[in-house]
């Protein structure tokens, strides 16, 4: 059976849509889908909103675990590593040199903080000609 053939146009049960709508019409019906499509994107807005304030404090929580482990590890490698040159160096020794192998690790990344901030607000300040050209 062929549905080419056999196909009539329904027409509209109201005599009203039957002609051309007028424009007050139109608007209406456009402020009707304006206002439809505004109720739809407040709604995702907020369910994403809602997503994002529940990832963001997963986020917080598991990076502050991993710190909180973090420091523990390095506190226990510490920890290690003067009891491991105790015997060698003695008790203040040990101290002495772990102490001072951390400052000097300290330093060195507070240095490199400084210089990559300095480098940022050169390039974000009004010295950008300036950066580029280093």
């Amino acid at each position: 059976m062929d549905t080419h053939d056999t196909f009539t146009p329904v027409e509209p049960l109201d005599d009203e849509l039957r002609e051309d709508p007028t424009l007050a019409q139109d608007i209406k019906a456009l402020a009707g889908q304006v206002r439809t499509f505004a109720e739809a994107e407040l709604a995702y807005q907020k369910a994403r909103a809602s997503y994002l304030g529940s990832a963001a404090r997963t986020i917080a929580i598991l990076g502050v675990v991993a710190a909180v482990l973090a420091f523990f590890a390095v506190m226990a490698a510490v920890m290690g590593t003067v009891i491991a040159l105790g015997p060698l160096l003695g008790p203040w020794g040990a101290m002495a040199v772990v102490t001072l192998v951390l400052l000097v690790i300290a330093a060195t990344c507070g240095f490199a903080a400084l210089s990559k901030a300095k480098r940022t607000k050169a390039v974000l300040g009004e010295g950008a000609g300036d950066a580029a050209t280093r």
